[in-house]
């Protein structure tokens, strides 16, 4: 079972590294067997928290990864770098960055040029509370899961992590959903998935009182939490929920190192840098 944490733009380094602290020390104390945890720091704070997360069973992740290994993008990181730093894990799609103009067809670069690097895209999903009004959710959430896919090999979907995030269920604003609004779009996702993924989990106002009750909902392989879990004991304890259910839930894997190498030109219509000359 996965269960992981994105902080947006939220802490320093120094509160990143008194976080993961405290995440080692309760990792230390428990035993979280049969659960991957994974953390999406901000990308300034990734090096303090590998350093304290070293000797721990957490994956590590960053926020966002360009297509191209390099080149002339202003503010943006590759996929290249992203794996040097550290990071097993690219969160991909957010609808925070959609909102700000990120397409499908981006998202498919970006989803294809993680695997190239034996990353894990966790691609995010979501429909807008007017989709959810008009009973479009299942619809669109489908959509955006195929559209990332498209292209892919069997082994390489098999790698891809999806986290389903109702925009209306997300931040400040967000609207804690219940159980019996999102048991019927998992259901239409994971009857489009099958099995063909490597996780489909949960995000959406996740927090210590509902996580038991979200991990009840059939075809939920784990929780993604956003700002419950800036409290790393927070975290530590929907870890101390979800190991209760462990045994009855499949286990995907976070592993990507048996993933074939996409060719150039093989899951999007331009090259890899690398085979362009990139300076390394």
């Amino acid at each position: 079972m996965l269960i992981g944490t994105s902080w947006k733009m939220n802490k320093t380094i120094a509160d990143a590294r008194t976080w993961a602290m405290t995440l080692a020390a309760g990792l230390r104390n428990a035993d979280f067997s049969g659960l991957t945890p994974f953390v999406i720091p901000p990308v300034t704070a990734l090096h303090a928290v590998r350093e304290e997360l070293t000797d721990s069973p957490v994956v590590l992740g960053v926020q966002n990864a360009h297509w191209e290994d390099c080149g002339a993008f202003t503010g943006e990181i590759s996929p290249l770098q992203a794996a040097d730093a550290g990071a097993s894990i690219v969160e991909i799609g957010h609808s925070e960055r959609r909102a700000l103009g990120e397409t499908d067809e981006q998202i498919r670069l970006k989803t294809a040029a993680a695997l190239r690097h034996r990353l894990i895209p966790l691609v995010c999903i979501g429909e807008d509370s007017a989709a959810q009004r008009s009973g479009r959710s299942g619809v669109v959430i489908t959509d955006q899961a195929e559209s990332a896919l498209a292209g892919l090999s069997p082994k390489q979907q098999s790698r891809v992590v999806i986290a389903y995030e109702p925009i209306w269920a997300i931040g400040e604003q967000g609207r804690e959903p219940s159980v019996n609004e999102l048991a019927d779009q998992i259901s239409e996702l994971r009857s489009a998935l099958g099995e063909r993924v490597a996780a489909v989990i949960y995000g959406g106002s996740v927090n210590t009182s509902n996580a038991r009750d979200l991990l009840g909902i059939p075809g939920i392989d784990g929780l993604f939490i956003g700002r419950s879990a800036l409290d790393a004991s927070a975290f530590l304890e929907v870890l101390a929920i979800a190991q209760e259910s462990v045994g009855r839930r499949r286990t995907p894997t976070l592993d990507p190192t048996d993933v074939p190498m996409p060719s150039p030109g093989a899951n999007d219509p331009t090259t890899p840098s690398l085979e362009k000359g990139c300076q390394r």
